[in-house]
C-alpha cells in the first residue's frame, strides 16, 4: 500500500508538471528552471520534441544517481522522467489562457506542486535535483548560486533568441513561483538535521547507517518522568528526507522526532 501511495504521487506529480510545461509555459514560449528548461528552449532552437529532449537529457544523469545514491531516489525519479515524458506526449501543446503573465503563475504552480508532490514521495522529477543529490551528499556546495547561474544562463539565452525580454522575464516569475510552491509542500533548506529520542538506538543506528549518513548519540532524560533516553542526531539532505522518515517510521512509530532547518554543515558531512 504505501508503494502504491509513493507511485500514485509520482503519477500525479508527472501530471501536473506536464500540463504545467504544455498548456502554459510552451505555448507562450517560456522555459521552467533545469533540465526541463534546456529541453524547451533546445525544442524552440531546433523544433525537437520537447518532451523526448528533455527525457534524452535526464538519461546521463539519471544513470549517475543509479551509481551514486540511493536506489530507491533514483527508481522513484526515473518513474518520474518516464510519465512526465509520456503525458508531455498525451497533452497537446495548447494554449490554455492568452495572458502571459496569468500562464507564468499558474505553469509555475502547477510545476511546483508537481515537483514538490515528487519530492514528498520520495523521489524527485530528475534533472538538476539528482545532480543537487549528488552533490549535497559529499559537500557543502553553494548549490542555490550555481542553480541560479544555470537558470540565469537559459533564460539569457532565451531573451536573445526570441529577440524579447518578455519571455526570459515571465520565464524568471514562473520559476520562483514554482520554487516558493516547492518550499511550502516539501522543505527550503538542502540540509537538515534530525533529533531522534527513541527506546529503539541499536537498531535505529543500523538502519540510519545504510543511508549512509554519520550518526551521533547523545544521553538525555526526560525533566517530567526522569527517564533517561537515547537521543540520535543525524544530519542529512533534503532528498533523503523521505528515506529518513520512512526508517524512523518502520524502526520506532513511537519516536519523537525534531527536524530543524540546517544553515551550514562543518567538518566531514558524508559517513564513509
Amino acid at each position: 500500500m504505501k508503494a502504491l501511495f509513493e507511485y500514485g504521487s509520482i503519477i500525479i506529480g508527472a501530471a501536473l508538471a506536464a500540463w504545467g510545461f504544455n498548456q502554459f509555459l510552451i505555448p507562450h514560449s517560456m522555459i521552467s528552471g533545469g533540465i526541463s528548461g534546456i529541453a524547451m528552449f533546445l525544442g524552440y532552437l531546433t523544433n525537437w520534441n520537447i518532451g523526448i529532449t528533455y527525457f534524452a537529457l535526464n538519461v546521463p544523469i539519471l544513470i549517475w544517481g543509479w551509481r551514486t545514491i540511493g536506489r530507491r531516489f533514483i527508481v522513484l525519479s526515473i518513474l518520474s522522467v518516464i510519465v512526465t515524458t509520456w503525458f508531455m506526449q498525451l497533452i497537446p501543446e495548447y494554449q490554455f489562457n492568452s495572458e502571459p503573465m496569468l500562464a507564468a503563475i499558474f505553469g509555475g504552480v502547477l510545476i511546483g506542486f508537481g515537483t514538490g508532490i515528487s519530492f514528498r514521495a520520495g523521489g524527485s522529477t530528475g534533472g538538476m535535483d539528482i545532480i543537487a543529490a549528488i552533490i549535497t551528499r559529499t559537500r557543502d556546495f553553494p548549490l542555490g548560486t550555481f542553480l541560479f547561474a544555470i537558470n540565469g544562463i537559459i533564460i539569457a539565452a532565451l531573451g536573445y533568441y526570441k529577440g524579447s525580454w518578455d519571455p526570459a522575464l515571465f520565464s524568471m516569475l514562473s520559476i520562483y513561483i514554482a520554487g516558493r510552491i516547492v518550499d511550502t509542500i516539501h522543505i527550503r533548506h538542502i540540509k537538515v538535521t534530525a533529533f531522534i529520542i527513541t527506546t529503539q538506538k541499536q537498531k535505529m543506528i543500523e538502519q540510519l547507517l545504510k543511508i549512509p549518513r554519520g550518526v551521533t548519540t547523545i544521553k538525555t532524560q526526560g525533566a517530567f518522568t526522569h527517564q533517561e533516553r537515547d537521543m540520535i542526531m543525524t544530519v542529512t539532505t533534503r532528498y533523503e528526507l523521505a528515506e529518513l522518515r520512512k526508517i524512523i517510521k518502520e524502526t520506532d512509530p513511537k519516536a519523537f522526532v525534531n527536524i530543524v532547518e540546517t544553515v551550514g554543515v562543518m567538518g566531514e558531512f558524508r559517513r564513509t
